[in-house]
């Protein structure tokens, strides 16, 4: 039994990018899909495809063309033992600008720069870059 399973996500995608995998498949969850379509738009992940019948997101990853991974790292920074949550003006930027903080707002999720233009805040789920 999973007890975090975005970490879970993130450790899979991690995982796969060292072994230079194309692709990974991780156990379907809304949350998860709405992550790696963030990941998507922001240039960090090829593509999304759901499959609703195994019930698997399949999420192929994307490198550069020596081969390298655009993602150079990934941490979980709210945990289910601690939560941490965060108004819009506390919103970090990462590397300056060169990656991105994922939040689970009202909205849904969202990636830092665009819950800071809508001004809205929430849980900090991750940071990508």
């Amino acid at each position: 039994m999973l007890h975090d399973p975005i970490a879970d996500f993130l450790t899979r995608i991690r995982n796969a990018l060292q072994q230079h995998h194309r692709y990974v498949d991780i156990p379907l969850s809304k949350k998860k899909v709405n992550i790696a379509k963030v990941l998507q738009e922001q240039g960090f992940i090829e593509n999304v495809i759901v499959n609703e019948d195994k019930k698997l997101v399949r999420v192929l990853l994307k490198y550069s063309s020596n081969r390298r991974p655009v993602v150079n790292g990934l941490k979980r920074v709210s945990k289910p033992g601690i939560r941490r949550y965060i108004g819009h003006q506390n919103i970090p930027k990462i590397l300056g600008g060169l990656g991105i903080a994922i939040l689970s707002t009202n909205k849904g999720i969202l990636e830092g720069e665009k819950a800071r233009e809508q001004k809205l805040g929430g849980e900090l789920l991750c940071y990508i870059w």
